[in-house]
């Protein structure tokens, strides 16, 4: 290298480090009393997400109890949400907080396919969806494999004759993996991002009928009144008659194509459908003819990062005692009145999970890991919790420290079960909260990541891994 050149990189290099203020202690022939002396200003660094995410505990709650119902069996957990509202509250289950056994259940997640279904469950089994379209029938105390069914590949009628070969790419040219299960009836109804919903025999996994759509399906369906509703990758809502897999009506939100890697359901109370869109709104229809009745949408007005530009609500929202409460990605809880629409209460919250309303409060887990307990009828802030708090960690660096990132567990739930509040992170733990302080009462180690939340049946908690492992804690 001539010496032009290195002449040339070292003030290059000069130049950038000096920007930071920092270039006397970097490059120590410059000389001390060149020139003014540029100092970078001693202060507190802030994450922009914790900024945009800071809650704040109402001093008129400070101290003050609320109530929480004691937990009640559950008999069945047949939808994604547990049932039509995803309205769960305090079950009984896995009192113990130990593991009963564990089971592979097909194909994992890698980098083209993902495990994405809730498991459910009924009359003894859990059902669950792989990351290759694969459903399977799992029995509930044993673990032992009752059935598979494999929903992926090519279309072919009654007869067996191929009628098309459904892609198996991502976007909307196929997209195989996602979709998710439900049970009603006596049957498995699964959507599948191989472009179908098919209905199961649930006793032998034979298939019933199959309905094919014109794009993937990332989401879980919702049955009620004798109908499935499902959103397809373009946030189109199809509602099917559950008996003869006919479409009765289907309702088209904005198109949105940027979201994130999860995957919301509907919520349904009665003759409404509460719909989520990643194009952040929360449509209210009418189940009998899909006709909308309102609509919300959860975006921030003022942007502060990239990833607040994403308006997607891939939490569940959840219908109780005639409030829906909803969570945008982009940074907006809203409580909504089920009949009118009109906001009770918001909040700055940003997240990916379901809330959990139960008894005086509604429990949510933000993006960034905080906790936090609101009064479900003010909206007030009872306390936050930072689950991330001591499990941060930087990992990468190079060439003085650049490139490097901060990670923090991704978390999923929460469940309350058994008066533990229980959920699991990106770090293959299951960790149980106490309801009424936060404090961390029990962990257990399930050997790999996890963001499905669990699901409770017969006195047990279950949950899919993400390495396809079903794993029940008793």
């Amino acid at each position: 290298m001539n010496r032009s050149l290195k002449i040339a990189l070292m003030c290059g290099l000069a130049a950038t480090v000096a920007s930071c203020g920092t270039v006397k202690k970097v490059i120590p022939f410059v000389n001390k009393d060149d020139g003014p002396k540029a100092v970078a200003t001693q202060g507190e660094r802030i994450s922009i997400l914790e900024f945009e995410q800071q809650l704040t505990p109402s001093p008129a709650l400070s101290g003050r109890d609320f109530f929480i119902p004691g937990p009640q069996s559950v008999a069945q957990w047949a939808q994604p949400g547990g049932n039509a509202e995803n309205d769960m509250g305090h079950v009984i289950a896995a009192p113990e907080f130990a593991i009963a056994w564990k089971r592979n259940v097909g194909a994992d997640s890698d980098r083209m396919r993902q495990v994405m279904a809730p498991p459910v469950a009924a009359d003894g089994r859990i059902y669950v969806l792989d990351g290759e379209a694969q459903v399977l029938a799992v029995d509930a105390g044993t673990g032992a494999i009752v059935w598979k069914q494999n929903l992926a590949g090519d279309e072919r009628d009654g007869g067996g004759r191929l009628l098309r070969v459904i892609p198996t790419g991502g976007g909307k040219t196929g997209g195989g993996f996602g979709g998710g299960v439900a049970f009603a009836d006596g049957k498995v109804f699964v959507s599948s991002g191989y472009r179908s919903v098919t209905a199961l025999n649930a006793a032998t996994g034979e298939v019933v009928w199959k309905h094919s759509t014109d794009l993937p399906i990332h989401g879980a369906p919702t049955i009620s009144g004798g109908r499935l509703y499902v959103v397809d990758v373009d946030n189109q809502l199809i509602a099917l008659d559950t008996a003869t897999g006919n479409q009765t009506w289907t309702y088209r939100g904005i198109t949105e194509p940027a979201r994130i890697m999860r995957a919301s359901s509907p919520a349904i109370s009665g003759d409404t459908v509460i719909a989520p869109f990643s194009s952040g709104q929360v449509v209210a229809l009418r189940a009998s003819n899909g006709q909308p009745v309102w609509e919300e949408v959860l975006s921030r007005t003022s942007r502060t990062n990239a990833l607040s530009e994403l308006r997607d609500i891939a939490g569940r929202p959840v219908i109780s005692r005639g409030t829906v409460y909803a969570v945008s990605q982009s940074g907006i809880m809203q409580a909504l009145d089920m009949v009118t629409g009109n906001a009770k209460w918001e909040l700055p919250i940003g997240g990916v999970n379901a809330p959990l309303p139960v008894g005086d409060v509604v429990y949510v887990v933000s993006k960034t890991g905080e906790l936090t307990v609101v009064n479900r009828e003010s909206g007030q802030i009872y306390w936050t919790r930072d689950l991330n708090e001591g499990r941060t960690r930087t990992e990468g660096g190079w060439f003085f420290g650049m490139g490097k990132r901060t990670v923090r567990p991704t978390w999923s739930g929460p469940v309350l079960a058994s008066n533990r509040l229980i959920l699991v992170n990106s770090e293959g733990q299951m960790l149980a909260f106490d309801p009424k302080t936060g404090a961390q009462t029990a962990s257990i180690n399930l050997g790999a990541p996890a963001y499905i939340a669990p699901a409770a049946y017969n006195g047990a908690l279950y949950v899919m891994t993400d390495d396809a492992r079903l794993i029940s804690i008793r």
